[in-house]
This record gives C-alpha cells, sequence and structure tokens, in this order.
C-alpha cells in the first residue's frame, strides 16, 4: 500500500510539473529542448526548427491524425520520431518522409503499431519515463530540459544534448537504475559533436 501510494504522489508531481512547464515556460525550442542550456547556435535552432516544421506539416498533408499521433524532434539535423500508428506501412511511410527532409542527417524511429501493446505495459511504459524523468530533474549534473524520454514496451528512447561526456553517462546511469526495463537505446549528442559540417 505504502509503495502504491508513493507511486501515485510521483505520477501526481509530474502531471503538475509538466502543467507549469507547459503554461510558463517561453525558453523551449521544439518540444524537447531548453534554449536556456541549448549549445546549438542560432543558426543551427533555425536550421532544425524549420526541419521539424516542414516534417510536421508534410506529415499532416498525408494524413491529419499525424499531428497528434505523431512526435518529431530533430537536434543538429537528426530526426528522432515517437508515436502510435495503425499500420506498419504508415511507420515506414513517415520514416521515409523524415529521410526526405532536406539536411537530415539520421532518423531514428521509435514510432510503435498500435494493438502491439496491452494497458498494462502501456502503463509500466508511462511509470518508467516517469521514473527517469524525475531522476534527470533532480540530479544537479544534468540539464534535464535537454533531453526527450520515450518508453516503449519496456525499452527507454533517450534523445538530447549532453554538454560534457560525463553528463551523458550520468543520464545513462540514470536510466540503468530504474527498475524493470529491458533495454536502453540512447541517442545523446555531445554540444561538441553538434557542428553541420561532421557527418
Amino acid at each position: 500500500m505504502l509503495k502504491f501510494k508513493k507511486i501515485a504522489f510521483l505520477i501526481l508531481f509530474l502531471l503538475i510539473l509538466n502543467s507549469c512547464n507547459s503554461l510558463g515556460h517561453v525558453k523551449q525550442f521544439g518540444k524537447g529542448v531548453d534554449i536556456s542550456f541549448d549549445p546549438r547556435t542560432v543558426g543551427m535552432q533555425i536550421d532544425d526548427t524549420i526541419m521539424q516544421k516542414g516534417l510536421v506539416a508534410r506529415l499532416a498533408l498525408k494524413n491529419k491524425k499525424y499531428l497528434i499521433s505523431i512526435q518529431v524532434e530533430v537536434l543538429d539535423g537528426r530526426i528522432f520520431l515517437t508515436g502510435k500508428v495503425d499500420e506498419p506501412e504508415e511507420k515506414i511511410l513517415i520514416t521515409k518522409s523524415a529521410w526526405e527532409t532536406k539536411g537530415a542527417r539520421s532518423v531514428k524511429n521509435a514510432i510503435t503499431i498500435k494493438g502491439k501493446s496491452n494497458f498494462k505495459s502501456t502503463a509500466k511504459d508511462i511509470l518508467i519515463t516517469s521514473q527517469l524523468r524525475t531522476a534527470l530533474i533532480f540530479n544537479n549534473k544534468i540539464k534535464s530540459g535537454n533531453y526527450t524520454l520515450e518508453t516503449i514496451n519496456k525499452n527507454i528512447y533517450i534523445f538530447g544534448i549532453a554538454m560534457n561526456s560525463e553528463e551523458k553517462q550520468e543520464v545513462i546511469n540514470e536510466a540503468n537504475e530504474i527498475f524493470d526495463v529491458e533495454k536502453i537505446i540512447p541517442s545523446i549528442y555531445l554540444a561538441s559533436e553538434l557542428s553541420r559540417h561532421k557527418l
């Protein structure tokens, strides 16, 4: 019973925190990176924003439901896709559209097919993501606003920018501490790696 209360409190805390962020968080680029900590140049941020908005618009033209069901993140020309679709063919189509985006350097696809997860596994995934998000927020060695998290079937996908290799390792260490995680798939780039000229 005590464990259940702790989990309920944690979820409530995260919901309140998320509400605060969505109401007053003007210093946010795209959907995942707080620009107050963003090491990219203004030009890189603009390029990434153009790529992100362009891909979202093209997906919406294919099907308006993608505006809600698919999330797109772009960092230094690297595209990360999350969300759910009804059919495997849709996932392939979306991936193809991402690769066709001008300036795309890589595409990481964490989109899942509906019906492959039951309610129990979805609830577990949400809990895993919440636990890791909380751990990153309370770790003063990590700029938590620079990371996007997604858990699918107990696999954690981490996408973001680390200021140095120590912070990158710290994020992975926190993920390794979460109970019941099957796999960690990090796409964490160092600030020093953020260059349009490096491939």
